[in-house]
């Protein structure tokens, strides 16, 4: 794969990277992303000479019929693992599971803290289980990422990419050792991953919002959802005054 996707992406788009040098060359290391965009997981993994694992939804794996096997065959040969998601702690646990077992085998995991994408471009709340408890069960450093223009390329719902260069800035490992055997306080947790979320707004330029991302998106749902209401009350009122 990092031949098949990962060289055509770097010709195609010519990404442009900053802080390579904080990538270790060997060893379990937490790669912590903002998230824009769903081709995020495609680029960081391109211009990197070691895999990197992320976590991916369970249905990416067992969907039925010959597209659904293409499908898990692709997204395992990037090197994601399926999580099932039906249930939020079942989906969590998972997910620190997967986790700590990638850095036991001392590769690079890749996780984004926010839970999902962004819907508008800012940085989000970062979610506390994840990225702290396995940063402090394993105690492998944090090395946080931004993403830069990626939603630029593919917005969601459009399906045909734009050829443009994204970026993307890598900063200095975090160590959290400080707080090693202390992953089940809920503010320490607090306070590593704010600290993580903190560098990345520092790397991204991002303005940051203090909610989390998958609230953000049933908000924006909401409105849009209220707005078509009223617009066909409107329609409805102005017919019958016809």
């Amino acid at each position: 794969m990092k031949v098949s996707v990962g060289v055509p992406l770097k010709v195609a788009f010519r990404p442009w990277v900053e802080g390579l040098e904080n990538v270790p060359a060997e060893g379990p290391a937490i790669l912590a992303s903002n998230h824009l965009s769903f081709s995020d997981s495609f680029f960081l993994p391109a211009v990197l000479d070691r895999k990197v694992t992320f976590i991916a939804k369970a249905e990416y794996f067992t969907t039925p019929g010959l597209k659904g096997r293409m499908t898990a065959a692709f997204f395992k040969g990037v090197g994601q693992l399926p999580v099932d998601r039906s249930g939020a702690r079942g989906a969590g646990e998972a997910a620190i599971k997967s986790g700590v077992e990638v850095l036991e085998r001392g590769e690079l995991f890749g996780i984004y803290p926010e839970g999902t994408r962004s819907p508008d471009g800012r940085l989000y709340r970062g979610k506390p289980g994840g990225l702290a408890r396995v940063a402090l069960a394993t105690g492998a450093p944090v090395i946080p990422v931004a993403m830069i223009d990626t939603e630029k390329i593919q917005p969601p719902g459009k399906v045909m990419p734009k050829l443009m260069r994204p970026g993307i800035r890598i900063g200095e490992p975090l160590d959290f050792s400080r707080y090693h055997g202390m992953e089940h306080d809920r503010f320490v947790l607090r306070a590593v991953t704010d600290e993580v979320m903190y560098e990345i707004m520092k790397l991204s330029g991002q303005e940051y919002v203090d909610i989390y991302a998958s609230a953000a998106k049933r908000r924006i749902a909401e409105e849009a959802k209220a707005e078509k209401q009223a617009e066909k009350q409107a329609q409805k009122a102005r017919s019958s005054t016809k």
